[in-house]
C-alpha cells in the first residue's frame, strides 16, 4: 500500500482519530504516522495526547509502516465504536 491508497482507505472506512504525517503537537487518542528521513514512525496517544509507552514502531519499508498504520487505526475505531466498514473481495 501506498500514501494514495491508504488516503482512500480511511475515507472509504471512515476511520476517525489520526495524524497523517502532519507537524502539530499530538491529540487525545490517536494513531500518529510521521515520516523522518529515511523511516517511518508509527504510534499512538493517550487520553492525554502523550505517546503510549512502548507503543512506536520504526519502519524502513513505507508499505510496512502504512499497514501497521491502517491496522491500529482501525482498531481504534473499533474500540471507540465507530462503525468500521472493510472492503472484502469477491
Amino acid at each position: 500500500m501506498n500514501i494514495k491508497e491508504a488516503i482512500k482507505m480511511i475515507q472509504d472506512e471512515k476511520l476517525q482519530g489520526y495524524n497523517m504525517n502532519e507537524r502539530k503537537d499530538d491529540r487525545e487518542n490517536e494513531v500518529v504516522l510521521m515520516r523522518e528521513n529515511d523511516k517511518w514512525i508509527v504510534y499512538a496517544t493517550d487520553e492525554r495526547a502523550s505517546k503510549v509507552t512502548n507503543s512506536q514502531d520504526i519502519y524502513f519499508d513505507e508499505e510496512e509502516a502504512l499497514d501497521n498504520f491502517i491496522d491500529r487505526l482501525r482498531a481504534l475505531n473499533r474500540l471507540r465504536g465507530y462503525k468500521v466498514k472493510t472492503v472484502t473481495s469477491i
